[in-house]
């Protein structure tokens, strides 16, 4: 519903989407309250789906540009990581996706993440260094890692070990929060 405020965007994987917490407890649903808090006049659009790869991203990329949004946050690359998808692959992707944007006048954010230890850290090295290339490629903010103050503190994440509980997202909503002030108008 265009109720003529700028919008923010907030396009990603389950991460965005909110898995495993009721409604109104994604990240998302945090971030317009904090938004509406200080002041600022946005409507935060989630756009995350659970699932999904940056191929899933650059398939949706559309939708996002339809909103024409004056931010968006793009969060992806989780999934292929976690399925092992060639980090070449992801960069593509992820490139794709912000090569789409850019023309839209959509001022871009991009939220990282990481892979456990498991994944052998030439593999995770790799992964992380996608998001710090993409970034200074596109000229766009980077928070490196979108679970900052959430990952490894009790009760932030669920059982899982991978998304964030009710409590987590609140902090993810100021992780992104921190990052979009610069860039926020009154």
């Amino acid at each position: 519903m265009d109720d003529g405020r700028p919008v923010i965007a907030c396009f990603g994987d389950s991460i965005t989407a909110g898995y495993g917490t009721a409604a109104g407890e994604s990240y998302p649903d945090d971030l317009q309250r904090l938004l509406d808090q200080a002041g600022y006049r946005y409507r935060v659009v989630n756009l995350g789906v659970s699932g999904n790869t940056t191929k899933d991203g650059l398939d949706r990329v559309d939708r996002v540009m339809s909103l024409s949004p004056a931010i968006t946050v793009v969060e992806f690359g989780g999934n292929d990581g976690l399925r092992g998808i060639p980090v070449a692959n992801t960069r593509k992707n992820l490139d794709q996706i912000l090569d789409k944007l850019a023309p839209t006048r959509t001022q871009i954010v991009l939220a990282g993440i990481t892979l456990p230890p498991q994944f052998g850290q030439e593999y995770v090295r790799s992964f992380d260094e996608t998001y710090h290339l993409a970034a200074e490629k596109h000229r766009i903010p980077l928070l490196p890692f979108i679970y900052k103050d959430v990952y490894g503190v009790p009760g932030y994440i669920q059982p899982d070990g991978v998304h964030a509980t009710a409590a987590g997202n609140r902090q993810v909503a100021k992780n992104i929060f921190n990052m979009l002030q610069p860039l926020l108008k009154k």
